[in-house]
């Protein structure tokens, strides 16, 4: 590596420091204000909103870094365009593609440092902050290590493992007690769904009842159940697909299928993590091609504006793409790669036409 192109990763870098802490600063503060509702329930207090925002900052860093790669590298890169340094490459012999070259060194970087908050940091504070802020908002809540939480909901202990969307959760069990703490039933549903009357449907449900001398079995495809534990309130005790490590996901997936439940939400997720991942090298080269065309001598503002229409797109195809994930029966690997796909072809055929 020389010096020249330890010269273009640093600007690029710097670029990306800088606009990370633009929206972080941003997205902190929207959560914070989110959680002013919350503050009074129980004992969740400003402070308990306080931590519930810094613990979340990992995964906030994880999400935000394709985009900020996009805008930080164009302001990074710009800045060297705008002062004739990238003219002065150029005049040395460095063609597009060797500049490219530099900058997907520099993506690199930003890729391992996504892995390293993806996989190790994000998800499991995130967990936690979730779990301190049940424990906070509410007394009959407990977590039991990877069989996920147990919740009392009057004589019943209600045990859930996933949560597949907003309203949906898998793998449920519920317990129902008598008076004197005997076992009275136990039950399983293989989902369960929020209805808007604050009952649930149970999908695939399976009940054993203990009676004198005997035991008596009931399965239905589907059994309504109501009791006073909300679709909010589990919500924030097991962790969504989405915010899951990519090896707890396959372990999850492996699961799912052997029990021959379905998994597409789960393998949707585990292929979006490592396409989303993907997406921050292509994002980086996408601002090659600017910084050698109309986007050379313009400011830094024109450059960010450029950025965040293009982050924005990203951004919107990504949420247009998890959409149809659970709505269309169409590939989960197949949607969760297409828009890095779309990222990528645009970033290498405008490198490519650069001249």
């Amino acid at each position: 590596m020389t010096l020249l192109d330890r010269y273009v990763i640093r600007a690029m870098l710097g670029g990306v420091v800088l606009v990370m802490t633009v929206l972080l600063v941003l997205g902190a503060l929207f959560l914070f204000v989110g959680q002013q509702d919350d503050i009074g329930t129980g004992s969740y207090s400003a402070l308990d909103a306080v931590v519930f925002t810094a613990l979340n900052l990992p995964q906030q860093v994880y999400e935000l870094l394709p985009i900020s790669a996009l805008i930080g590298s164009l302001v990074g890169l710009g800045t060297l365009a705008r002062g004739s340094e990238i003219t002065i490459m150029r005049s040395v012999g460095w063609s597009v593609w060797r500049v490219s070259g530099a900058v997907l060194v520099g993506s690199m970087l930003l890729l391992g440092l996504a892995i390293l908050i993806g996989e190790y940091l994000g998800p499991p504070l995130q967990q936690m902050a979730k779990q301190q802020k049940a424990f906070a908002k509410f007394a009959n809540v407990s977590f039991g290590g990877q069989s996920g939480a147990w919740v009392r909901d009057g004589d019943l202990l209600i045990n859930v493992a996933q949560q597949s969307s907003e309203a949906e959760f898998a793998g449920m069990r519920i317990f129902e007690l008598s008076p004197q703490h005997e076992l009275l039933a136990v039950a399983r549903a293989a989902g369960a769904a929020a209805l808007p009357d604050g009952s649930w449907q149970l999908r695939d449900f399976a009940e054993s009842r203990f009676d004198v001398g005997r035991i008596n079995t009931v399965v239905a495809p589907e059994r309504k159940f109501t009791g006073s534990t909300s679709a909010e309130f589990l919500g924030l005790t097991v962790a969504d697909p989405s915010q899951l490590e990519t090896r707890l996901l396959r372990r999850l997936i492996g699961n799912l299928q052997a029990n021959g439940l379905d998994a597409r939400p789960q393998i949707f997720a585990f292929w979006s993590r490592i396409a989303r991942s993907t997406a921050i090298v292509f994002a980086c080269l996408l601002a090659v091609p600017f910084i050698f065309g109309n986007l050379r001598a313009a400011g830094s503002g024109a450059r960010t504006a450029v950025g965040l229409m293009l982050g924005i797109g990203f951004f919107l195809l990504q949420r247009l793409v998890e959409s149809g994930a659970v709505v269309f029966d169409v590939s989960p690997i197949v949607l969760a790669w297409l828009p890095t796909t779309v990222l990528a072809t645009v970033a290498l055929v405008l490198i490519a036409r650069t001249r």
